[in-house]
């Protein structure tokens, strides 16, 4: 009987060392990766964690703190003048200008959009477009090139409004890199070459960023581009 008690007690305080150490790692994971935590604030210099896409999306609430981040992160914009027509419209878009600490420019140039988007598309071309294209090819992207932002349109099919209709949307559809390679996703998604890893590569980080994205893999509607936007949908995400 009393080795039992024994064996218990060692039982318990082994499983009590180790419970201490998963929650001393634990802080020391999270004190490190701040945004994998739900309650701390958004920075868009800090790496991606389990809540930033949350976060980012959450910003559609509050266009002055978004504004800020951006200030804040470096990201060259200007304020656009709020658009209201009919239940289209919006009046928290910015224009991404040249310059600051995004690098990668866009074809059509100077794009406007809603601010959590140009949030996302900065820690997206931070974070994930420009390492997968270093580590597929070497080269840095200099340009994405665009299908659009703000349209007053319905989702194809449907008699829904598009997120289009309120800025919240970018399609995109190719990168040209500082070498010269163009990589666009009506001709390279299929196959597997570093071309397709590379836009399936961007593809799953945009997961991580946007509420909505969608490839080719979602439907023909989407064969030539990735569409990117930032849906109030209350934290959860669509990633096809």
């Amino acid at each position: 009987m009393r080795r039992r008690r024994r064996r218990s007690r060692r039982t318990a305080i082994i499983a009590a060392m180790v419970l201490a150490a998963m929650a001393v790692l634990a802080v020391l994971h999270f004190r490190g990766r701040p945004q994998d935590l739900p309650w701390t604030r958004l920075d868009l210099a800090e790496p991606v964690g389990l809540f930033t896409g949350s976060k980012l999306a959450a910003l559609g609430q509050d266009y002055p703190q978004c504004r800020a981040l951006l200030a804040r992160a470096g990201v060259t914009y200007a304020r656009l003048e709020p658009i209201a027509k009919g239940q289209c419209g919006y009046a928290d878009a910015v224009r991404l200008d040249p310059g600051g600490s995004r690098t990668i420019g866009f074809d059509p140039a100077r794009p406007g959009m809603a601010c959590p988007v140009a949030a996302a598309l900065a820690m997206w071309e931070w974070n994930v477009v420009q390492p997968a294209a270093l580590r597929r090819f070497g080269s840095r992207v200099v340009t994405f090139e665009h299908f659009g932002t703000y349209n007053c349109r319905y989702i194809a099919g449907s008699a829904t409004l598009s997120e289009h209709a309120h800025a919240r949307a970018i399609d995109i559809g190719g990168f040209v890199l500082a070498n010269g390679k163009r990589i666009t996703v009506a001709r390279d998604w299929t196959g597997n070459d570093p071309e397709a890893a590379f836009l399936r590569d961007v593809r799953d980080g945009a997961c991580r960023l946007f509420s909505t994205t969608l490839s080719p893999d979602y439907n023909a509607a989407h064969r030539d581009h990735l569409h990117l936007d930032e849906a109030a949908r209350g934290g959860w995400s669509v990633c096809r």
